[in-house]
């Protein structure tokens, strides 16, 4: 069993779960030990009474720390990023890839820490020095999903003692090993008791501890809608700053000057890779005329051609869901869109490998119109629905039809579509002839409408999260 790890101490207790692989069903990566209210409570206090003195350290310090981590997970990319597939169920290569990604994070980061700069101004009074600097926000709690199971640890964990705050951290429950291994190499890699304590356990009673503790200074989450509102409610009375990243429901236009091979790789790559289990999945396909049969076809040849199989079997495109109760919850959104007039192209099936798994043929929905489920809400899986629309006006107006605004994608070979669409999208994020999954590590992360409240994630503008600003006036 893995332990915990509350004020530089791991610890062991009553009871744990196991971590199953969803390509192996009888396959136990290990079990991990869960925390309990009384856990939770402790580990809070750890961070409280280790922010005093880790909030002063000097930036090298914090640099040698999280440079160490991400040079140890940079050497280990392999071994982790395999472990990071067995509990997730995204391919081999997804797995290293994101491992990469995680490492060069902490990298990023260390780097931030000798980076951190302020403002020294002059005051309209004569005489008067003004500093503006930036202090940690104090004690950060730390709740993530599942679906990437290192690298969003990474991108909240990683900023968050750059900047001088303490952490306590509660991973997903379905992929606890990885959110183990780098707490393990940060505890290793010199970090001081309390500054990062590791509660694993049910969200009811973990993540609503945190939310529930005055002395927990600023939250950051990324998971659904109704948990991020949740959040958000319970923490108006302790005034918290709060970073909440919600999911999206992402449109990609396709228009009839697009190049059809460039199209068909950006929506199958940006809605089905890794299962279609990315926040930032193109879930809707939004088609204009001109190119709509020719590009549903394209599609639908391409889904039948990938192969789904075990995450970790050589040649597998499309790695299993991860775990019955998202795939029950993919099979109802293909049902309920059939019932509601939408074509089954192809995919939707369940599948049998030789390892008893969460599998599902991609699913490609056609004929379906903008007021229906399929595409209003956020299905998590590997599913897709196409609407056709009559031109690029329709298509943008369809597109920013959503309460989500995370993603935008759109292939053209248009400039002024291209140029107009960016401007236009209400996203926080707009991609042009790419998949609107994938992102780089040093730029701003995050959306607009219910996808997300609060500062961005990532880059130099985490700092607008896990910073607050002081400003000092000093007279003769």
């Amino acid at each position: 069993m893995r332990p915990l790890l509350i004020n530089g101490e791991w610890l062991m207790t009553s009871h744990a779960s196991d971590n199953i692989n969803p390509s192996d069903t009888s396959d136990i990566i290990d079990s991990f030990a869960q925390a309990g209210l009384a856990e939770t409570q402790d580990a809070i206090s750890a961070a409280d009474a280790a922010f005093a003195s880790w909030s002063l350290t000097t930036p090298q310090v914090r640099h040698d720390i999280l440079k160490t981590a991400g040079d140890e997970i940079m050497r280990r990319k392999d071994e982790i990023g395999e472990l990071l597939s067995r509990e997730e169920g995204k391919i081999l290569s997804e797995g290293v890839g994101e491992t990469v990604r995680a490492a060069q994070i902490f990298l990023f980061f260390a780097a931030e820490a000798l980076r951190l700069t302020g403002d020294k101004v002059a005051s309209v009074r004569p005489g008067v020095e003004v500093d503006i600097t930036r202090e940690p926000a104090g004690v950060v709690g730390i709740i993530t999903p599942w679906n990437f199971p290192i690298a969003i640890p990474a991108w909240k964990i990683a900023p968050a003692l750059c900047y001088g705050n303490t952490v306590v951290f509660k991973p997903a429950e379905l992929v606890p090993a990885c959110s183990w291994v780098i707490v393990d190499i940060l505890h290793r890699a010199g970090l001081p008791a309390g500054v990062l304590n590791l509660v694993m356990g049910e969200g009811a009673v973990v993540g609503q501890c945190m939310v529930d503790d005055p002395r927990v200074s600023a939250i950051t989450f990324t998971g659904s809608v109704g948990t991020g509102a949740r959040i958000a409610k319970d923490s108006l009375p302790h005034m918290r700053r709060l970073q909440l990243e919600m999911g999206g429901k992402n449109p990609l236009v396709v228009l009839d000057d697009a190049d059809l091979d460039v199209a068909v790789d950006v929506a199958v790559n940006g809605s089905f890779f890794s299962t279609g289990q990315r926040c930032t999945a193109s879930s809707r396909l939004i088609v204009t005329e001109g190119i709509h049969a020719r590009f549903v076809e394209a599609v639908a040849e391409r889904l039948k051609s990938l192969i789904i199989d075990h995450a970790l079997k050589p040649g597998t495109d499309i790695g299993p869901v991860v775990d019955a109760t998202q795939l029950e919850q993919d099979c109802a959104y293909i049902e309920t869109a059939r019932r509601e007039g939408g074509n089954l192209r192809t995919g939707g099936d369940l599948l049998k490998r030789d390892t008893q798994g969460y599998y599902l043929s991609p699913a490609l929905i056609t004929d379906t119109t903008p007021d229906m489920r399929i595409n209003r809400e956020e299905v998590f899986g590997p599913v897709a629905s196409v609407i056709r629309v009559r031109d690029y006006d329709e298509a943008l107006s369809v597109a920013n039809d959503s309460e989500f605004g995370l993603s935008a994608g759109i292939c053209t070979t248009s400039l002024k579509y291209a140029s107009d669409f960016k401007r236009k999208s209400e996203v926080g994020m707009v991609m042009v002839n790419l998949p609107t999954a994938g992102v780089d590590y040093h730029v701003p992360f995050g959306g607009r409408k219910n996808s997300s409240l609060g500062p961005r994630e990532q880059g130099s503008y985490a700092k607008e999260f896990y910073t607050t600003v002081k400003t000092a006036y000093t007279a003769p």
